[in-house]
């Protein structure tokens, strides 16, 4: 069971690290020209449009990529529940 926690911990992170990483980007245009910028979108681009599509940004400030952030949170601390509830059924 630790190892799973472990590993979904890990990848939580990373992809956190990714979008945060992302989001940083978009204050230096050329960065996201580059082809470290193509792949960074490329992963992230699809979670933050989901969120995109429902928070309009205020002025020019876009929120949505912090409410991703915490939804990916939420969603973290959710599975952690249900991997600790299943291994509670089968222990």
């Amino acid at each position: 069971m630790i190892t799973t926690i472990q590993i979904l911990n890990y990848a939580f992170y990373g992809y956190s690290i990714a979008l945060t990483i992302y989001i940083l980007m978009s204050w230096l245009p050329q960065v996201r020209q580059s082809p470290i910028g193509a792949f960074m979108a490329r992963i992230c681009e699809p979670y933050l449009a989901v969120f995109r599509r429902f928070i309009p940004p205020i002025g020019m400030i876009d929120i949505s990529p912090i409410v991703a952030l915490i939804a990916l949170q939420f969603v973290q601390q959710g599975l952690y529940v249900v991997i600790g509830f299943i291994f509670s059924l089968i222990s």
